[in-house]
Order: structure tokens, then C-alpha cells, then sequence
């Protein structure tokens, strides 16, 4: 018999105990969610050249975005943004390209905008949609 906590317990409640402790797998992203990865790992790679600058452009972003959307649901996504920042150029990055639902509600609501060119940002989009990926659902 297997113990669990100290008290002895049958392998089918062993097993259902380590079953609920085991993490669920990450959800399926979207074509969208997808998308917006993307974009953001281009952000990434811009932030590892140049965080100061990067950084900077999701400051300024930030104050005006607080002020656009104070007692919303993006407010306090913004705020978490300005959280990561806060703690560093390695919490953003994992922020930027993680597929955890932290990271995919985070980036719902970026204050990354401008940090790509125009012309990167369609560089990023044309290879998305060649790699196959914009026909995810």
C-alpha cells in the first residue's frame, strides 16, 4: 500500500492524488495567440540588443495606457506588465515568449507597440503566415 501524507491509503487514491498534482498541459494557442508569440519574440530579440531602449518604449506606453484604461481589466494586465519590467529584462522575456496563460493574457494587452518597425512587423507576419501556422484554427 502506498502512504500519502503518513496515513496509508490504496494505489487507486495514491494514484488519483498524484493525477490532480500533476500540472495540466498547456492549452492549445489560438491562430491569433499564435500571432501575437510571435511578434512578441521579435520584440524579445530587439529587448536583448537594446533593453534600454525597449524598455523605455514599454514605459512611455505604459503611462499613457494606465491613464486610458484606470479601474479595467487591461489596467491591471498593464500593471502586471509594469511588474515584469520592474523585475527585469529576464521576467519581460519570459513574459514575451512563454506560452503559459499568464504570459498569453499578457500579451493581449502589450505596451510593445512601436518597439517593432513597421517593416519588421511585417517580416514577422509574412514568415508566420509561410510557416503554416496561420491556418491554425
Amino acid at each position: 500500500m502506498a502512504t500519502v501524507s503518513g496515513e496509508r491509503s490504496t494505489t487507486g487514491q495514491a494514484t488519483e492524488l498524484l493525477g490532480s498534482m500533476l500540472l495540466q498541459p498547456k492549452q492549445s494557442l489560438t491562430r491569433d495567440q499564435l500571432k501575437s508569440l510571435w511578434l512578441h519574440q521579435a520584440v524579445a530579440g530587439s529587448l536583448v540588443t537594446d533593453p534600454d531602449e525597449v524598455l523605455g518604449k514599454a514605459r512611455e506606453n505604459l503611462d499613457r495606457l494606465l491613464q486610458q484604461h484606470r479601474g479595467t481589466m487591461a489596467g491591471v494586465w498593464l500593471r502586471r506588465w509594469q511588474d515584469k519590467i520592474n523585475e527585469g529584462v529576464g521576467s519581460v522575456l519570459k513574459a514575451l515568449t512563454s506560452e503559459d496563460s499568464e504570459a498569453v493574457e499578457l500579451r493581449q494587452n502589450s505596451p510593445f507597440a512601436g518597439v517593432l518597425s513597421q517593416p519588421q512587423r511585417l517580416k514577422v507576419l509574412e514568415s508566420f503566415r509561410r510557416s503554416g501556422w496561420e491556418r491554425v484554427a
